[in-house]
């Protein structure tokens, strides 16, 4: 790469092994110019009037901006399982190109929900990962007595359901509070997909018998009402056991109104969103098809509504931004009707890439990119030293072209899927750069042959990274 200048001469045992020059650097609450000195994996400080030391390599970030590495909390790589939609290296590549250097990952086709299946995860996927990854695991009603020994392994959330959706039982109020009070005593974190299974079995019902295939019937089936009632639900079991509680995916400002009005009366609740609900429109079902079906699906009907979205973003009431990166192939996406195709959206190259672009647009900052897309979520879920562009924090970087401008193409993916919801779209704002502890695992573009990442345990595990 043009801007990697190497240092020869004899380093010294205290010489910094890299430092990054002249980028502006940013962070959740600051942006200015800066160099952030580097050794052994670790960032040990970020200088704001230059730095005037020797290191083993630099690199020159003039006119870039440098930006923590990204961390992505909600991604379904698919391994072990069915490869056949996503493996862990093309998935972790497209990762790190896009500059996601964490990820929280869990698959619904192979779930996570007694310890032996965790161990034998952790040994399938050595030396797979392109960027470091979490675990998360699945919550089986009748596995309930392994929540403990999975959450002091090391899981860094639960993955609840309340209603039954990809092979995953539901979990209904009636067990609900329990779930939540024995995660209530570990302490232990848990992301929910809340959407009633009352109201979509009863809905689904009614869709079939009336012989209904068009894929409008989507947004009947996993209706804003669904998702309501079960946040409502679900806030209402929080606040009755203390649990620790991740919306995930909110879909629209209703949504997000219940849960800010719960954490304003001391419920300890959190809202998820993914770019799917910032930008894509629910009339693309008609035109789309089956490459739209996910759920909750698009709830956006007019700028207003975008708008809206994007404000709930920038203030603070949505915490947290993921991809919610669950791919298939376009051939599996449209081989059957729109009941039979699977769930889900690509996402890891363009979550981040798309965020860039809304910095262009004015409808976010790079402060709040940081933010809700590396801070936050790296806080909420322990991981350790990551995140944040501060003393004792991992090397995890990335560096970007905030002027660049490109379109998004299927040809250009890396994910094994091949395809995006947001193909075609010109975006403002591009990784060049990709640092994981140090190491550099995507150069303009180009993927690093070797595999860097780890697992990183979560904040039940006896022993932490």
């Amino acid at each position: 790469m043009s801007r990697l200048v190497s240092h020869s001469g004899d380093p010294g045992v205290s010489e910094l092994d890299l430092v990054i020059r002249n980028g502006t650097v940013v962070t959740a609450q600051t942006r200015g110019l800066g160099d952030v000195l580097i050794r052994s994996g670790r960032i040990v400080d970020v200088v704001a009037d230059g730095w005037d030391g020797t290191a083993r390599s630099s690199i020159d970030a003039t006119g870039l901006l440098v930006f923590p590495g990204m961390i992505d909390t909600h991604v379904h790589l698919m391994e072990p399982g069915d490869p056949t939609r996503e493996t862990f290296a093309e998935g972790t590549a497209a990762a790190a190109r896009a500059g996601v250097t964490t990820i929280i990952e869990h698959t619904h086709g192979w779930p996570v929900h007694e310890l032996g299946r965790l161990a034998e995860k952790r040994d399938h996927l050595t030396d797979r990962a392109h960027v470091d990854y979490g675990l998360a695991a699945h919550v089986w009603t009748d596995r309930l007595d392994q929540l403990e020994p999975l959450w002091h392994a090391g899981i860094a959330f639960f993955k609840i359901f309340t209603c039954t959706t990809h092979g995953v039982p539901g979990i209904g109020a009636d067990r609900l509070l329990d779930v939540f009070g024995r995660l209530a005593e570990l302490d232990a974190r848990c992301l929910v997909h809340c959407e009633d299974e009352l109201i979509t079995a009863a809905t689904e019902r009614l869709l079939r018998a009336a012989d209904r295939v068009d894929p409008e019937l989507l947004t009947e089936w996993r209706s804003r009402e669904a998702e309501l009632v079960a946040v409502s639900q679900v806030t209402a079991a929080a606040s009755l056991t203390n649990a620790v509680v991740r919306v995930a995916h909110a879909s629209h400002p209703a949504v997000v109104s219940l849960i800010s009005h719960a954490r304003e009366h001391g419920v300890t609740i959190s809202a998820e969103t993914c770019p799917q609900y910032l930008l894509l429109r629910e009339q693309e079902l008609a035109t789309e098809g089956a490459l739209r079906k996910f759920t909750p699906p698009a709830r956006i009907r007019s700028d207003v509504d975008q708008a809206a979205m994007w404000d709930l973003l920038s203030t603070g009431d949505l915490d947290t931004v993921s991809s919610d990166h669950a791919p298939s192939t376009r051939q599996q996406k449209l081989a059957g009707d729109i009941w039979s195709a699977p769930f889900g959206l690509p996402g890891l190259d363009t979550t981040f890439p798309l965020l860039l672009d809304a910095i262009s647009s004015g409808f976010i900052t790079p402060e709040r990119v940081a933010d809700v897309y590396a801070r936050r979520p790296a806080s909420h879920f322990g991981l350790a030293h990551k995140g944040q562009l501060a003393p004792g924090f991992d090397a995890d970087m990335v560096l970007v072209d905030p002027e660049r401008t490109w379109d998004v193409r299927d040809d250009d993916l890396l994910s094994h899927a091949g395809w995006s919801p947001f193909s075609g779209r010109r975006l403002r704002g591009s990784a060049v750069l990709t640092l994981l502890r140090g190491q550099v695992v995507c150069a303009d573009g180009m993927i690093s042959e070797q595999r860097h990442g780890r697992f990183r345990p979560g904040l039940g595990a006896a022993e932490r990274l």
